[in-house]
């Protein structure tokens, strides 16, 4: 289980049962139901985390349809010298990350992943392969207002050349003894670039699943 706080995990679950429940509800009453329970999910996450009830309320009437995790992708390139890829994130601070995102509609979690690359560090890459599918909040990842699967594909180099983007200031390639220790934490962790050095160093390694 995830080392998140029992008040967000319960948070999180009636925001869910409710977006859900509003989707489908036609009775009236019931929808009345559904969005007190919206607002009980609201108020319980704005208490835990400090925030006004009322951007918690809009965020959370901001959400349609089935509740479902939220899709992100990361991409671990590697280079013919088993260095990783890197970029510095603009929203943090310039913090250091592997390249990815939201997963964009309309494109496979692998095309996304290519997409990031692209965008954020200028390389064109292949996929080789799924490496890793972990739950963001089991991961240790910080405290969230909703679930997300992280998808991570090991890449190979295939072509381009370093370009910074509105996204990122920097780009670099690092060893395995060499990853920095300003991390965007919210978006990778160490252990899990280290996982990505082992999928790299071990091709027959089955992908992980968290």
């Amino acid at each position: 289980m995830s080392g998140e706080p029992e008040w967000l995990v319960w948070a999180r679950e009636i925001q869910a049962i409710a977006q859900t429940g509003l989707t489908f509800a036609r009775d009236p009453f019931d929808r009345e139901r559904y969005e007190a329970l919206r607002s009980i999910a609201a108020r319980m996450m704005a208490a835990g985390c400090d925030e006004p009830v009322v951007r918690i309320e809009a965020l959370f009437a901001g959400q349609e349809g089935y509740a479902t995790p939220k899709v992100e992708v990361r991409a671990a390139v590697f280079d013919d010298s088993g260095r990783i890829l890197m970029v510095r994130e603009v929203l943090d601070e310039g913090r250091w990350t592997l390249p990815g995102g939201w997963a964009d509609v309309n494109l496979t979690p692998a095309e996304n992943a290519v997409k990031e690359v692209r965008e954020e560090s200028g390389y064109i890459v292949t996929v080789r392969r799924l490496a890793a599918v972990w739950d963001r909040a089991r991961q240790g990842h910080g405290d969230k207002a909703f679930s997300c699967v992280k998808c991570f594909f090991l890449c190979d180099l295939a072509g381009g050349e370093a370009a910074t983007s509105i996204e990122t200031s920097e780009i670099a390639w690092f060893g395995a003894e060499e990853i920095p220790e300003d991390l965007s934490l919210g978006r990778v962790l160490p252990g899990q670039i280290r996982r990505m050095f082992d999928h790299y160093r071990e091709p027959g390694l089955p992908a992980d699943f968290e």
